[in-house]
């Protein structure tokens, strides 16, 4: 499976030179085996590739501009597209090509929600005894939920609490008060 990247080497458009670019730069950098097609310079090029991009993904005036990506014959995306799938981590799903060994690649929410077999992740898969379990570990979170609300201080506790807390304070101050007078006259006194 090779990439396809359709750029236009001699586009007037500084935005889509960088854009170009940042694409281009960021397969080799990876070593994702690519081959850059020119639309500037190739007619054919340029007629499969505005065939070639699905018609929600063409703009208002209905010509994709370049940087449009494809494996072989699939429609991966534009530049948008390509720079949300890096940001998030998801490029090699974004592209149509298994992560290489060794990766942290996570998958598309899409992947991720779906198994080979069809069925989505999340439902009921096994035995009535596992579904069983899972349910009572639902039971056990609730439990949990609700000894955790038990440790909170019922409001007439916590004016309570707070009454004191006040009092104490004023009394600490006080003494404290009461102790720098003390301590100059104990200089005083080691002083003299």
């Amino acid at each position: 499976m090779v990439i396809k990247v359709f750029v236009a080497t001699s586009s007037g458009s500084i935005a889509i030179r960088k854009k170009q670019q940042e694409v281009v730069g960021f397969l080799e950098a990876n070593k994702i085996d690519f081959k850059e097609l020119d639309i500037a310079g190739d007619e054919d090029n340029r007629k499969w590739m505005r065939e070639n991009v699905p018609g929600e993904k063409k703009p208002q005036n209905g010509i994709p501009l370049p940087p449009q990506i494809f494996n072989e014959e699939q429609y991966c995306g534009d530049f948008d597209s390509f720079f949300s799938a890096k940001e998030e981590n998801i490029i090699y799903s974004f592209l149509g090509l298994a992560p290489p060994p060794g990766s942290k690649v996570t998958k598309s929410p899409e992947e991720a929600s779906s198994l080979p077999n069809g069925d989505v992740v999340g439902e009921a898969q096994g035995t009535p005894e596992e579904t069983e379990k899972a349910e009572e570990g639902g039971e056990t979170e609730a439990q949990k939920e609700d000894n955790e609300d038990a440790g909170d201080l019922p409001e007439s506790q916590e004016k309570n609490t707070e009454e004191v807390t006040e009092e104490g304070a004023e009394g600490d101050a006080e003494e404290e008060a009461e102790g720098e007078e003390e301590q100059p006259e104990e200089e005083d006194e080691e002083g003299s």
